[in-house]
């Protein structure tokens, strides 16, 4: 099989998640209508009935995240926090109310249909303290040493080229600032998921081991790395994460008449038993120093 470039990788994640950022059909046989909600594992990922009940209903229900970082961070009235692929904006709105009218937030998010649902959001929720701005997460529309926290929720395993994306972070914040991220962590995966373009896109074939993310970071440049807290996916958390993740493989093969819906059943449940306990997400913490 050809190596796809990093380009090629990008513009295949840009298209799945601009499909489930407009709700269009994600096949070419017409049928489908690809409106399976994604996000359906933010119960796992540390939300709140009260943070997610005072925000746009459909930040939430666009959620595709592995975490709630900003639950995890110190963040205080007046600072400026940068979202990594911020998506529908749940992470941006929830920061943009602990910063409050003094702070600030940024988005950066490379689909325009997701930024112009977050926009959407941002606008419903009466915030004026955030923005979005389309851009990769490889090289960001930010200047350099300006924010106080960079948090991501899932996003950067996306990325074809990490080692770029840690850099930019210790570019983007400012001596002393912070970083804390969530986001999916594996070890031992099987070729075929490696290959997987929709397990690419529900962010499992692209993710890296937990050594080499923290080793990244600090070639990066970054101090204090730390793993803060941890949830190996089991059997049943892992065929969740599968079902509610893949809405393109689940509606292109079920209604266009490849794969009935109980053989998708099955399949997910047979995946997730492969993938059990191989595949976590992680929150990360690091600075950037002083000097």
């Amino acid at each position: 099989m050809k190596k796809q470039s990093s380009d090629e990788v990008r513009d295949q994640v840009r298209q799945s998640y601009g499909r489930a950022a407009s709700r269009e059909p994600s096949d070419t046989c017409g049928c489908c209508s690809g409106t399976t909600t994604r996000g359906s594992v933010s119960s796992l990922a540390g939300y709140t009935r009260k943070e997610l009940g005072e925000l746009p209903q459909d930040a939430v229900v666009s959620s595709f995240g592995c975490g709630n970082p900003v639950a995890f961070s110190q963040v205080q009235p007046g600072q400026v926090v940068l979202d990594l692929g911020s998506g529908a904006g749940l992470d941006l709105l929830l920061a943009a109310r602990k910063v409050g009218p003094e702070g600030r937030v940024i988005g950066v998010d490379m689909t325009p249909e997701m930024l112009e649902r977050s926009r959407e959001n941002i606008a419903a929720a009466g915030l004026k303290n955030a923005e979005v701005r389309q851009g990769l997460i490889e090289d960001l529309p930010v200047e350099s040493n300006s924010v106080d926290w960079v948090i991501s929720n899932c996003v950067i395993n996306l990325s074809p080229e990490k080692p770029r994306v840690f850099s930019e972070i210790h570019r983007v914040l400012k001596p002393g600032g912070r970083m804390l991220v969530s986001d999916i962590m594996v070890k031992g995966l099987p070729a075929w998921v490696r290959q997987s373009q929709a397990l690419y896109s529900s962010c499992i074939a692209g993710a890296i081991s937990e050594e080499d993310y923290i080793a990244g970071l600090k070639q990066a440049g970054l101090s204090k790395v730390e793993v803060m807290a941890r949830l190996v996916y089991n059997h049943s958390q892992m065929t969740g994460l599968i079902k509610s993740e893949l809405p393109e493989a689940k509606g292109t093969l079920s209604c266009c008449g490849q794969v009935a819906p109980e053989a998708l059943e099955e399949l997910a449940t047979s995946v997730g038993a492969e993938l059990e306990g191989k595949v976590w997400s992680a929150t990360v913490y690091a600075e950037k120093p002083l000097a």
